[in-house]
């Protein structure tokens, strides 16, 4: 009699607790939602933000505010969220840097992104493009190579921070090719390519997202892209793998809501996701870009993080960057 009637309690428990998650879930969102960027505004991340926030925004019948909080490779700006309520009105638009690269890079960590993250939408995913200032007289990668190697000190490269993918693309480059290049980490993308078109530094891995208005105005020269397939948006420009055969990354945007968000609210979040990136001039916007719209869900993009998670930690290991 008590097994029944203890079963029963907890069926009826089981039935509540499901019955508020979808109450919670239908009146999700009832305020304005706030989208974290990790980094500073005008880079990448922050442009992908900023066109799926809109109708993302319109579809919920709330403001989206895209919030960006630069610095540590993008872990300032997760740990933001981390720390936030676990009830969908604080969300990350992640990437690999503060995700996949800065567990690698860290003594002591501030947040594991497999507990204290809930992965919820993968959205995007894009090459990265190998420039350089156009003062620099290469015009391929080889040419790249040839006249680092002319310069003892060392040509300089910007990115978004140590541990970010416009540096492992640098260091991967270093351990194929045998050059010793010199670092220059900034806050974000943004003024590391601002850099960059001032002759600042020599050259960098930047995301195509944004990138080629400033290649036709002749400010930046695009020397390869960083995936073995080349990029729909500059089908000209040979992959880094034409010369360096195994060469191959990408960069990857997606949201995350602190862990213990309702799964109805999770789940909201990846349809209603998938909609704003597929609302015409999202659509549009994101494939003049050179984006490559995924819209896949929590298991996609758990999934991809795992698995490069692994390639960094060996790349990381590889190349002796020191725990900090």
């Amino acid at each position: 009699m008590f097994a029944r009637r203890f079963s029963a309690g907890l069926l009826a428990l089981a039935a509540a607790l499901l019955a508020a998650q979808h109450a919670w879930a239908q009146s999700y969102p009832a305020k304005p939602v706030r989208l974290v960027v990790p980094y500073a505004a005008g880079g990448p991340v922050d442009t992908v933000g900023r066109i799926v926030a809109a109708p993302l925004g319109a579809r919920w019948g709330q403001q989206v505010i895209v919030d960006d909080r630069g610095g540590s490779g993008g872990a300032l700006g997760a740990g933001v969220v981390v720390k936030s309520p676990p009830d969908g009105y604080t969300l990350l638009l992640g990437n690999g840097g503060p995700i996949t690269v800065y567990p690698h890079l860290r003594k002591t960590l501030q947040y594991d992104y497999e507990r204290d993250l809930a992965p919820a939408a993968l959205l995007v995913k894009s090459c990265m493009v190998l420039v350089v200032h156009p003062s620099l007289p290469a015009k391929s990668v080889q040419d790249l190579v040839r006249v680092a190697k002319t310069h003892p000190a060392g040509l300089t490269y910007g990115s978004s921070g140590v541990g970010g993918l416009q540096h492992l693309g640098m260091v991967l480059l270093e351990s194929y090719s045998g050059l010793k290049l010199v670092h220059v980490p900034y806050k974000g993308a943004a003024p590391a390519l601002v850099d960059l078109m001032s002759g600042q530094v020599d050259m960098m891995f930047h995301n195509v997202l944004g990138l080629v208005p400033h290649l036709k105005a002749g400010r930046l020269r695009a020397l390869g892209v960083s995936t073995v397939k080349p990029s729909a948006i500059l089908p000209e420009l040979p992959p880094v793998a034409k010369t360096y055969p195994g060469f191959d990354i990408a960069s990857w945007m997606g949201i995350f809501a602190p862990a213990g968000t309702p799964k109805a609210i999770v789940d909201q979040i990846t349809r209603d996701a998938a909609a704003a990136l597929n609302a015409p001039e999202a659509k549009q916007r994101l494939t003049e870009l050179g984006a490559e719209i995924v819209a896949g869900g929590p298991s996609e993009l758990a999934g991809y993080a795992r698995t490069e998670s692994a390639l960094f930690g060996k790349l990381i290991a590889k190349a002796g960057i020191p725990k900090e």
